[in-house]
């Protein structure tokens, strides 16, 4: 009664690597139905396509100077 151990390796490795595709195929096909079911009950918002106003340069302003004061009070200690 002579077995293989090379033929028996390759067999577990063929088992266990089909296993592991098996289990990955089944979770992604999962996830993307899932996905599918979110963004049909909860679709994302549209963006707001207006041309930004003046308050994006008052907005800019204050990060800027925001932006100054961390800097300075980082310098003096």
């Amino acid at each position: 009664m002579e077995t293989n151990l090379i033929l028996e390796g390759f067999k577990f490795m063929g088992l266990g690597m089909g296993t592991v595709f098996a289990f990955l195929i089944i979770m992604i096909l999962s996830i993307n139905i899932m996905a599918s079911v979110l963004h049909k009950f909860f679709p994302e918002p549209q963006a707001n396509t207006t041309t930004p106003s003046t308050d994006t340069k008052n907005d800019n302003s204050k990060v800027i100077a925001a932006i100054s004061a961390a800097i300075t009070h980082h310098r003096e200690g």
